[in-house]
């Protein structure tokens, strides 16, 4: 007989993401596309385009590892009820009357309810890309790991080159240039669960998504009612790359420090040299005047 905890993360792991939870996720992209600079504009002038790109945002991850794996990039558009789910997100969200939506998603438990689901999500999508890339690949961790890193956290990659055709991409801004938290979490989580498909990590898969995504809705709401930007594990991410990759940078301080020094030395010794020439010269001076 199961556990009271095992049949909790077992029905916890057979929740379906659709219809709340998908919707949840369209909701969260559409409005971070609508807070883009001239995005409500764009929609206004040219729908169709402001349309696509609410796609991208949408199946972004989905799109890619499609493309990863040499699928068809557009069998997203074959689920037709995701679609007009998706769709009907984007028109109600840029022309609804009023701005109704975006003035009820201005409220805070609004957000945090949304970007939690949306959360639990990334989980489904981690877990899907590893599975569906061992299928091609048995056992090929890093095809694994890619794979699950691309449909959690795709879209925004997506939506670099989609800006990239427009003319407004940075490369400041690039993802594999800096990397943003939920590309950060979404790798960890495509490692943690390639492991455990590959049977390395002891541990069932409905506790590791249940624990996972409790990790991933805690520090997410954390940040988002703290307002605090930066990654919870940056400390880690900071002493971990000191003990992997600071060592030639320590190296070349040293060296420098060294060089500092040896140059110090030598002007020393160049000065002296002109002071006790010239206290020769004054000495000889003395002697002539005395003879």
């Amino acid at each position: 007989m199961d556990s009271p905890w095992d049949e909790l993360t077992l029905a916890f792991s057979r929740t379906s993401m659709f219809p709340f939870f998908d919707i949840a996720h369209y909701l969260v992209s559409v409005m971070a596309l609508k807070r883009q600079p001239g995005a409500a504009a764009v929609a206004w002038k040219n729908p169709l385009s402001s349309w696509f790109t609410a796609m991208l945002h949408c199946f972004g991850g989905g799109i890619l590892s499609c493309v990863l794996l040499a699928e068809p990039p557009l069998r997203f558009l074959a689920n037709n009820t995701n679609i007009l789910l998706a769709s009907s997100i984007w028109y109600i969200i840029f022309f609804c009357p009023c701005d109704l939506v975006s003035q009820g998603y201005s409220f805070l438990p609004v957000q945090l309810l949304a970007a939690g689901m949306k959360e639990v999500t990334r989980t489904w999508k981690i877990v899907g890309g590893v599975t569906h890339a061992n299928s091609y690949y048995k056992n090929g961790w890093i095809v694994m790991i890619a794979i699950g890193w691309a449909r959690g956290a795709g879209g925004s990659i997506i939506t670099n080159f989609e800006q990239l055709v427009k003319g407004g991409w940075k490369p400041e801004a690039d993802e594999w240039l800096k990397m943003s938290y939920p590309a950060k979490v979404t790798l960890l989580g495509s490692v943690i669960f390639t492991f455990q498909h590959t049977k390395h990590l002891a541990v069932s898969r409905h506790n590791l998504m249940f624990l996972y995504t409790m990790f991933l809705v805690a520090t997410k709401i954390t940040m988002m009612i703290t307002e605090n930007g930066t990654v919870p594990f940056a400390s880690f991410e900071d002493t971990v790359s000191r003990m992997l990759f600071g060592w030639q940078q320590q190296f070349s301080s040293c060296e420098k420090k060294s060089e500092t020094k040896s140059s110090f030395n030598g002007t020393g010794s160049s000065t002296s040299k002109p002071i006790a020439d010239a206290s020769d010269t004054v000495k000889k001076k003395h002697t002539k005047k005395t003879e």
